[in-house]
């Protein structure tokens, strides 16, 4: 970025995340998405460990629960385990220390408890294995997108080293109360400022999408209404000019944050679609060949750990790509300790 005369170095790396969780699958390639924890580590000077997660063998016929043969064996898969992992780890000679653990029990309960007991900002992992409905994102995953109250970045086996398009998914629907609009607001940022420090860090082309549906329109075009033509088009005209406020508004809170020389080098790409959310991201994503998306999961029900709706749920199973998947401040997850 020399090049061009332009200082990225407030903006190389996501400074936010100081201390990293990085989940490691078994029987799957890991090579890529610890490839960049560790990088983010080491550009972050963060803390980073890596943690396996192993059945936690339960009583059984002629293994009493906690006796000498349970535990032997237990044993034997943690030790197992934990080489593994640290010689995952040694083979990208990491510049930077890294932790190794293995936990026991049900995976995404194990990591969303480390993550509250340990306070780690950022959970990084590869994605299941697809199932037999031939989706990427596995329950252990959906789970994690749920109630894991930090971020959490999925990140395919065969990503790209280097990020080319950078896909942010906005929402800037109108809310019922100031307190909603505040929420929405403060999740719509960071999702912005992370995908802006990203595009700056990996020479990215950055997009922002809002993808925006005129609530009634069929029911205006039904035979029972008889609505005339004219009627129908100044509504969704209308529609259209509050969701593009709307959206200026969120892009101008954006060059704020991040002033106007960063915005101007950046040249986001603007996409306000008509439609339905749940069909249109995951289409402009593979129509843009698009290497990452980042989105909020946060359903708006008020319920403390509801956090993805159905629409949300809908794009996650039908994109190909990695994800960094955002909760909005103040996220509760419904895990305890």
């Amino acid at each position: 970025m020399s090049e061009v005369g332009f200082d990225t170095e407030g903006f190389s790396v996501m400074k936010r995340f100081k201390n990293i969780l990085f989940v490691a699958e078994r029987d799957v390639d890991n090579r890529a998405a610890l490839h960049r924890a560790i990088a983010l580590a080491e550009n972050n000077q963060a803390t980073l460990t890596v943690v396996t997660v192993a059945p936690k063998l339960a009583a059984g016929i002629g293994l009493p629960d906690g006796g000498p043969v349970s535990a032997g064996l237990q044993a034997e898969i943690v030790a197992e385990r934990q080489k593994e992992i640290e010689e995952q780890v040694q083979s990208l000679g990491a510049a930077v220390g890294i932790h190794c653990r293995v936990l026991l029990g049900t995976p995404f309960v194990e990591i969303v408890h480390e993550v509250l007991a340990q306070g780690y900002d950022l959970v990084v992992k590869v994605p299941e294995e697809l199932d037999w409905s031939d989706r990427l994102f596995g329950s252990d995953d959906m789970h994690l997108l749920r109630k894991c109250p930090c971020p959490v970045w999925l990140i395919k086996q065969q990503e790209n080293p280097a990020y080319r398009r950078i896909l942010a998914a906005v929402d800037v629907t109108p809310m019922e109360s100031n307190r909603d609009s505040a929420a929405q607001l403060a999740l719509n940022m960071q999702i912005l400022e992370m995908a802006s420090s990203l595009a700056l860090a990996e020479f990215a082309a950055l997009h922002i999408v809002h993808v925006w549906d005129a609530i009634g329109e069929s029911t205006m075009r039904g035979a029972f209404l008889a609505n005339p033509s004219e009627q129908i088009r100044d509504y969704i005209a209308q529609v259209k000019r509050q969701h593009e406020e709307a959206f200026n508004g969120l892009l101008h809170e954006l060059e704020n944050k991040l002033g106007a020389e960063t915005l101007t080098y950046l040249k986001p790409r603007h996409h306000l679609i008509k439609g339905w959310a749940r069909k249109e991201i995951p289409l402009l994503a593979r129509t843009i060949n698009t290497d990452l998306v980042l989105m909020g999961t946060v359903a708006r029900t008020g319920i403390p750990g509801f956090i993805i709706g159905n629409t949300a749920e809908t794009i996650l199973n039908q994109l190909d790509c990695s994800v960094l998947a955002v909760k909005p401040p103040g996220f509760k997850t419904p895990l305890t300790l």
